[in-house]
């Protein structure tokens, strides 16, 4: 038996580099050789496509495969895309937390590439791109096992000690909600060219029905979403690697289950109220949001009763980080087509953060 939900051709990891986000290759080349060990063989270099924001490469040094992630070109939000936090965050969770890949190498220096840019472990496996990935089709209930090993994911990641681990000092969870509606508020501010009129009544709403301060801390991935996951093909029932660590920090560990519901398609969703899923998601047999919710509840102990404000939270920071991208592109700053489609979805995004806060009273 296989998965009810859709399964199809695997998109391709990784592709030719896109005309215009070239680098300077034998800069990159000699940096590396340097500075990551054992490294022999030609240099060879492909893009990984499917990503929206940072640009990351898959370079070889013959069979030796390696991650190179560095910022987008052209202007950034304020302590977005942040490669110096990504490379402390994953220098400290790789020996204690199996998901994270292990850094190897962090590069402050301009003159390489021309932004900050670190080198990670590349491990294979395939990520479920909007369908049950074709390699894992024929495992029974596919969806739904996937669907919940990222949640055991997550938990896991929240049930870490910081401080234990060297991660206490990472970022600074008392008052970090408060702070994050302030930031964001402040990005959408910078970026609001009055496309999404609705988005000035919901940030006020979502401010002032800011639920009280937790007590749990727990180091955040704070973009957690199925397809910053990765599977070996043969077990669907745990990720194998999270992708995306730039944001990490310490703080609610609500606000990452609130970013998870916000990409998690569900049965009662309407054609105006969908969460923003990738096409064909919503037919991969994955668990319901409720499902999701109590399982991650099981799973760490946590108390989750304000779980839906942190799903607007979520869905509200989405619609600044959409509409960073889209106002990228119309600068010329990318030259990814599909940045272009991602004006879109922002106004009906906003309707979605006012039913989920009416939905609570707020």
């Amino acid at each position: 038996m296989t998965d009810a939900g859709a399964s199809g051709a695997e998109p391709a990891e990784v592709a030719p580099v896109r005309q215009g986000e070239e680098l300077d290759w034998p800069r990159l080349e000699t940096y590396v050789r340097d500075h990551v060990p054992d490294l022999h063989g030609d240099f060879a270099v492909e893009q990984f496509p499917n990503g929206a924001a940072n640009l990351t490469y898959r370079v070889r040094f013959g069979d030796t495969a390696l991650v190179v992630r560095r910022p987008p070109f052209g202007q950034l939000a304020p302590g977005a895309h942040d490669m110096r936090r990504e490379f402390r965050a994953l220098d400290g969770l790789w020996r204690h937390f199996d998901r994270a890949p292990r850094p190897y190498a962090f590069c402050d220096d301009h003159a390489v590439i021309g932004a900050d840019f670190l080198v990670v472990e590349y491990r294979r496996g395939v990520v479920a791109w909007g369908h049950v990935p074709a390699s894992m089709a024929h495992h029974a209930d596919a969806g739904r096992r996937m669907g919940f090993a990222v949640v055991d994911a997550v938990a896991d990641l929240h049930l870490l000690d910081p401080p234990a681990i060297g991660l206490g000092e990472l970022g600074r969870p008392a008052g970090f909600v408060g702070r994050q509606v302030a930031g964001w508020s402040k990005r959408w501010e910078l970026v609001d060219a009055g496309r999404i009129p609705a988005m000035a009544d919901v940030t006020r709403r979502l401010a002032e029905a800011m639920p009280a301060e937790s007590t749990e801390v727990s180091v955040l991935h704070n973009d957690v979403k199925l397809d910053n996951c990765q599977f070996d093909p043969l077990n669907p029932d745990r990720v194998k690697s999270m992708f995306d660590w730039d944001m990490t920090t310490l703080g609610d560990p609500l606000v990452d289950l609130g970013t998870l519901l916000n990409y998690w398609p569900d049965p009662a969703d309407t054609a105006e109220d969908r969460a923003r899923t990738p096409e064909g998601l919503d037919e991969m047999g994955l668990p319901t949001r409720a499902e999701v919710v109590a399982r991650y509840a099981e799973r760490t102990g946590f108390d989750v009763a304000a779980t839906p404000w942190f799903e607007a939270f979520a869905t509200w920071k989405t619609i600044v980080v959409l509409e960073q991208l889209y106002q990228r592109y119309l600068r010329g700053e990318s030259t990814d087509p599909r940045m272009v489609e991602l004006g879109v979805p922002g106004p009906p995004m906003a309707g979605r953060v006012a039913r989920l806060l009416t939905a609570i009273g707020a």
